[in-house]
């Protein structure tokens, strides 16, 4: 099974960017999303960013996988 990462683009430099995942921070090449700007959302997978994501859309992942976490840690999951 493959999972493609959200993140957030922070700097481009020669098509490849700088994504913060919840901070930690990866180069990311960005030939498949050559438009790719500073500040926007991305699906990344095996280093390569695959699709870009709206802020909403983002947001919304990033949250189920704070729920995972939550889980994990025996915390309440955020309300729906």
């Amino acid at each position: 099974m493959c999972l493609a990462i959200p993140g957030l683009v922070q700097r481009i430099q020669n098509g490849i960017a700088i994504v913060d995942f919840g901070g930690l921070t990866r180069e990311i090449a960005l030939d498949l999303v050559p438009d790719t700007q500073v500040g926007d959302y991305i699906l990344a997978h095996a280093g390569f960013a695959i699709q870009k994501l709206d802020t909403q859309e983002a947001e919304e992942i990033l949250s189920l996988f704070q729920d995972i976490e939550r889980c994990f840690s025996n915390e309440p999951p955020n309300s729906i």
